[in-house]
């Protein structure tokens, strides 16, 4: 019994010593670019407006964003964490904009078109956490 615990106690010693922090497992990068909003109705897209762009349904009242194509390549990926200047909260990339915006983030309001058309268009900064590559940090 007194050598299982030990082995127990060594394991979980051994387990979060191992754990990276959410510092060490990701950084924040930082850039500037327009931010705008959209609904999830009818006129505002091609096919079913609850459906993004990587399959998740889009309920309103979701924090989320839409991101244009090129910012997907620079690791603003599907689920990726943002903030966004001047709001408080953390939102969720969720959905893709057409091939013809660039550095452009679309935050996602629900079905409410007025309130989409009061926020317009702002350049702000965002911020959003990417993954640390532990193989590029030690040059392996």
């Amino acid at each position: 019994m007194k050598h299982s615990l030990v082995c127990w106690a060594f394991g979980m010693l051994f387990f979060f010593a191992s754990c990276a922090t959410e510092q060490e497992r990701f950084r924040w990068e930082e850039m500037e670019v327009t931010v705008s909003a959209f609904n999830s109705v009818a006129s505002q897209t091609d096919g079913s407006p609850a459906i993004a762009a990587w399959g998740d349904t889009l309920i309103p009242g979701m924090r989320c964003v839409a991101v244009s194509r090129d910012l997907v390549a620079l690791g603003l990926g599907h689920n990726v964490h943002i903030k966004i200047e001047g709001a408080d909260q953390v939102y969720l990339v969720k959905d893709k904009m057409h091939h013809r915006w660039k550095k452009r983030v679309d935050l996602y309001m629900g079905t409410d078109v007025d309130k989409a058309r009061e926020w317009g268009k702002k350049k702000l900064k965002i911020r959003y956490r990417v993954a640390n590559d532990s193989l590029a940090e030690t040059g392996k």
